[in-house]
């Protein structure tokens, strides 16, 4: 079965090949550096921050349960549609197969680590990861990637299955190397009365792509969180798209960017509500604070309602730092750099403190001071 997938994976890939600007999608971001590349395969370091605890399963792919694998395995990540999908799963060599039990009850975070190397020549490597989280279950969730200075390709998939009534909380710390190229697709499958949370924080590589995509069903519950720091020549692309397909469903969504220098970064946010799923509540905000001139925003969210029983909202804001705001603290005796950085720092704030995971909160809160400080002043 997975053979199969495979091939069918490599034959839509050869089919559609790497997307350009003129597909919608990708109008704002091009891979033109991603696909003129040639890359050495490479297998990231892929590792477990900690023991297994009681009620939780790790292993391989190939060490999974088959019954399982041909159950969830690429059926909810859309390699006929998406391209970077279909070269995952095209090229994965194995991946990590989390299983969280029906009804346990995680109390520390199941850390997932990725570390790539581009050993001295541009390297690819297509890490892939299941995780089904049992009905009743609770348990978060850290997903890190990370890696050396040197020009790389990291094009990871993951999907995650949520059982009936289980609550998760996802992060995603993404601090790739400068020179690298990181591309990743996070499938969201919730089953009834779920409550899911994902924090998705980026400031690493040089050109990023985020999709995250989540199918809500009845009663469930989805909030998508997103923090972007880009500069110098970074692009970071955020695509998100929430499918409301039962009713009784929520869904919140805040992403903030924080742009300065030349770069560039992409939010496009798409909210489904499809025809019978009555009673949805669904609210989506994307701000983005701009510190250069020559930095570059483009946003985009949408709404597709066609449920006529619901409660939808979107917005989006692209501002800079108030210069009152700067002069007070300045009167107070803080010096414009400071006053400039604790402004930047509070409008991150928000997000920041929707981390319940106290050192992912300390590790980020070190993240956005140390880029803080090599920002011009």
């Amino acid at each position: 079965m997975i053979e199969q997938i495979r091939e069918e994976a490599r034959q839509r890939f050869s089919e559609v090949g790497f997307p350009t600007t003129h597909d919608e999608d990708w109008r704002f971001t091009s891979v033109a550096p991603i696909a003129r590349t040639t890359y050495a395969p490479a297998v990231p370091v892929r590792g477990v921050q900690q023991a297994c605890p009681a009620g939780v399963e790790i292993c391989k792919l190939s060490e999974a349960p088959r019954e399982l694998i041909e159950a969830h395995l690429a059926r909810y990540a859309g390699y006929l549609t998406n391209p970077f999908v279909a070269l995952n799963t095209a090229n994965f060599e194995d991946g990590l197969f989390v299983r969280i039990a029906k009804g346990a009850v995680v109390e520390e975070p199941i850390e997932l680590a990725i570390q790539s190397s581009a050993n001295g020549h541009p390297t690819a490597s297509h890490p892939r990861n299941l995780i089904v989280a049992g009905a009743n279950s609770h348990a978060t969730i850290v997903e890190t990637y990370a890696g050396n200075g040197g020009a790389y390709f990291t094009n990871p998939v993951t999907e995650i299955v949520v059982g009936d009534h289980a609550v998760i909380d996802h992060y995603k710390l993404q601090t790739e190397g400068a020179r690298a190229f990181h591309v990743a697709t996070l499938q969201i499958q919730l089953g009834r009365d779920t409550n899911f949370r994902s924090h998705s924080l980026s400031f690493g590589g040089a050109l990023v792509r985020n999709d995250i995509n989540a199918v809500l069903s009845e009663g469930s519950e989805c909030t998508l969180n997103g923090l972007y720091l880009v500069a110098g020549e970074q692009h970071i692309d955020n695509h998100t798209s929430i499918d409301h397909a039962k009713p009784n469903a929520a869904s919140h969504e805040l992403y903030k960017g924080i742009l300065e220098g030349h770069s560039s970064a992409v939010f496009n946010g798409k909210i489904l509500v499809r025809k019978d799923a009555q009673k949805t509540d669904a609210k989506q905000t994307n701000k983005n604070l701009v510190l250069s001139e020559d930095a570059v925003i483009n946003t985009k969210p949408e709404l597709q309602i066609l449920a006529n029983d619901v409660r939808c909202t979107h917005g989006a804001t692209i501002g800079q730092l108030d210069p009152e705001g700067i002069f007070y603290l300045q009167s107070r005796g803080i010096g414009r750099a400071e006053a400039r950085n604790l402004l930047i720092f509070a409008f991150a704030r928000d997000i920041v403190d929707r981390i319940k995971v106290e050192p992912l909160r300390q590790q980020l809160e070190q993240i956005l001071l140390e880029k803080l400080h090599g920002t011009r002043t």
